[in-house]
């Protein structure tokens, strides 16, 4: 790789990782190319990306960003896991880690704030943007549903005595 192509990855790296929601560094030594690129499958999927660079080129990359406090986790065969999404990222790095021991888990960062491994672990756990806003249109729509109940029961509880009192007189006439 020549120095414009070094440039041009430090150029895009630094745009990319900008805006991102977390990052996730790991080590990754002894991991097949099988298994690193169903790691980046996985990332891929929940809307973040996988990346593998020369260390010295990746701290370059990290200048001017929220996340240039992980610096000095890069060192030995590390790859940084990012997204847009303060959770995604983690909670794949997590969970394949969980499955494949030879991801180990350095740390993080997520805005300026720089995480060790348990911080990330615990950012794991949390449920993603997408649970979150599913379980807040559901709190929402609770009461709706609710209110609409407790408007329409005292209709039905009159028509239920309409009825009976409909079927007390019908019985009354029948008898007399």
């Amino acid at each position: 790789m020549d120095r414009a192509q070094k440039r041009e990855l430090v150029s895009t790296l630094n745009q990319a990782w900008k805006g991102t929601g977390v990052m996730v560094v790991a080590h990754y030594k002894g991991m097949t190319v099988t298994q690193m690129t169903e790691f980046r499958k996985r990332m891929k999927e929940a809307g973040g990306a996988v990346k593998v660079a020369k260390n010295k080129l990746a701290r370059l990359a990290l200048k001017d960003t929220d996340a240039e406090g992980i610096s000095d986790l890069l060192n030995g065969q590390t790859c940084v896991a990012y997204s847009e999404d303060p959770v995604s990222a983690a909670k794949v790095s997590v969970k394949y880690s969980r499955e494949n021991d030879k991801l180990v888990i350095l740390g993080g960062a997520m805005g300026k704030t720089v995480m060790d491994v348990n911080a990330v672990k615990a950012l794991a756990d949390l449920p993603s943007l997408d649970q979150l806003r599913a379980t807040l249109i559901g709190l929402i729509q609770s009461p709706a549903t609710k209110i609409a109940r407790v408007l329409a029961e005292p209709g039905a509880m009159l028509a239920r005595v309409i009825q009976a009192q409909g079927a007390k007189d019908a019985d009354g006439a029948k008898s007399a």
